[in-house]
Formats: structure tokens, sequence, C-alpha cells
């Protein structure tokens, strides 16, 4: 399953990001915290070189709790700050708040030790994949409707800059992704967090590596939201005589089952196998699941 798009428009605004990077003091990255090191655009590494930076685990309400502990152990032990939230609930208002005004000050620590007597706002710049919730965040910053919000990539069409307080600007940017995943497990995540046009992808294959990773990590996920009895999957198994090569028994068993249950069954009483995918992924998705992550640091 070969996952690669990179549409031109995001030719331009990868060029933008390399020219604004140097406006601005600060980087602040969403990250996915189902995935932070899929959703990790590897270009900025070298393009903050030399800046602060920031990492926020966005949609943290959909994770598990104890992975995402150990990803913000993982990111401190590395030198930098990072934040689990849900860019909808503005409870985490305070502790972001506390780490700007805290690299504001190191900021104006700077400024004074090079002559520079005046305050100057801290600027910083926002910058995340496609469909990782900037414009949701920057309301909840906000406290108003200032960014379009969507749940497609794309709805960001262009840089604009918001000035949060007297101490502090940022500049918004559109999601950004990069022109070859360096692992086809980063792009199997980023499609199933949402973060690439769905038209493009062959669901069914997409939803067989989802059930596997499940599997391997949240074994009980799948059986308890759809009502799988124990036995079901090995009868549904047994069944098969010959299957095409690749093609993972088990997987295709819990999709037979499940295609059962939910109805997603086509003329001729044959599973009907992308409605069947797109239901279960449609779930990872909003968290119906339970609390997934997908990797681990």
């Amino acid at each position: 399953m070969d996952i690669q798009w990179y549409p031109g428009h995001m030719t331009k605004a990868r060029r933008s990001m390399e020219k604004d990077v140097r406006l601005v003091d600060l980087i602040i990255e969403l990250r996915d915290a189902r995935a932070p090191y899929s959703t990790e655009n590897p270009d900025l590494a070298r393009l903050a070189k030399g800046k602060k930076r920031l990492i926020l685990l966005n949609k943290a309400d959909l994770a598990d709790t104890a992975v995402t502990r150990l990803w913000i152990e993982s990111y401190k032990k590395s030198g930098l700050e990072a934040i689990a939230l849900d860019s909808r609930n503005r409870d985490f208002l305070g502790s972001f708040r506390s780490a700007v005004s805290r690299l504001a000050e190191e900021k104006r620590e700077r400024d004074r030790n090079r002559g520079i007597a005046e305050e100057r706002p801290l600027k910083a710049m926002i910058c995340g994949i496609p469909n990782i919730g900037k414009s949701t965040f920057i309301n909840s910053v906000l406290g108003r409707s200032s960014a379009r919000t969507g749940n497609k990539p794309g709805v960001t069409k262009g840089n604009q800059w918001l000035t949060l307080s007297r101490e502090f600007m940022l500049l918004d940017t559109p999601g950004v992704l990069w022109p070859r995943f360096e692992s086809q497990s980063v792009g199997v995540n980023l499609a199933l967090l949402g973060s690439i046009n769905d038209d493009i992808l062959n669901k069914e294959e997409l939803c067989m590596k989802l059930i596997a990773i499940l599997l391997d990590n949240y074994p009980k996920a799948l059986s308890e939201h759809y009502g799988i009895a124990s036995g079901e999957i090995e009868e549904r198994e047994e069944s098969y005589d010959l299957l095409p090569i690749g093609v993972d028994k088990r997987a295709l068993a819990y999709m037979d089952v499940i295609a059962l249950k939910r109805g997603c069954i086509k003329k001729g009483a044959e599973p009907d196998y992308e409605r069947c995918s797109r239901l279960i992924i449609d779930d990872l998705r909003g968290g119906r699941l339970g609390r997934i992550s997908l990797e681990r640091p």
C-alpha cells in the first residue's frame, strides 16, 4: 500500500514557511497525540534551528493517556516542552499561557543582553499537518471564531498574523505535508487520522492495517465495541479455504464479522468491505473504539 500525497499548493506553503520562520522567535507545532512521530514535520528540525519550540499534542482526549505521558517524558529528555490538550476544550489555556510567558521572558532577557531596551512582542509561528486542529486551537486561544475550521485537510489557505496580546503575536500557516514519507507506517498513520485525502486511498487495505495495529496493542477494542463474542473470529477463520497471498486471515475475519453485525452487506449476502472499512476507520477517528494511540516513543 503505497501512500504518497503532495498537492501542488503545499510546495508554495512550504516555501512560505521557510521564509516566514526568520520572522519569529518561537515555533509552535501541533501534532496528533495518537501519532506524535508520524505527525511531526521533519523539515521543522532544520527550519527551527536556533528557535525555541513548543509541541502541542492535540486530540489527547482520543489518545491513550499512559502513552501520551510517555511521549511528554520523551520530549522533556530531548530538551523540548510538550503540552497535551484537546483544542476544543479551553482547559489547556493555563498551561499554554504559562509556557508562552516563560518563553517571552527568556526572549526579553536575550533582548536586554543584546542592548535592546524596547519590549517587543513574542512572535510565534503555529504549524502542523493538514487536519491537525490548528484553526480550532487558535479559536480557543482567542476565545472567538477567527479561523475557519473543518474535518478535512486544507481548510486554512494562507498565512495570517493574529494578535493574542500586547506580548504575543501568532502567525497562522496552512497545513503542510512533506514530499515523501520516510516509512510506510507514517503514511498509514496519517491516512488513518484523516490527514490525507480519503478519496485517493484503498479503504479496505487501510482498514486491514488498522485492525492488525489494534489486535497488537488493544486486542479487546474491536470485540468490545462491535459486540464480538468469544469464538466468532476463530469460527470465521476456519471457514476460509484459499486466500490471496498477503491477506491477513485474522484481520479479514474481523472485517467479515463486523460487516455482518453492522449490516454492511451487498446483494448476494456478500460483505461490503468498502462500507465496513469506512465504518471502522470513522469509529477510530471519532474515539468510539476507545482511547487509541497508534505509536509509542
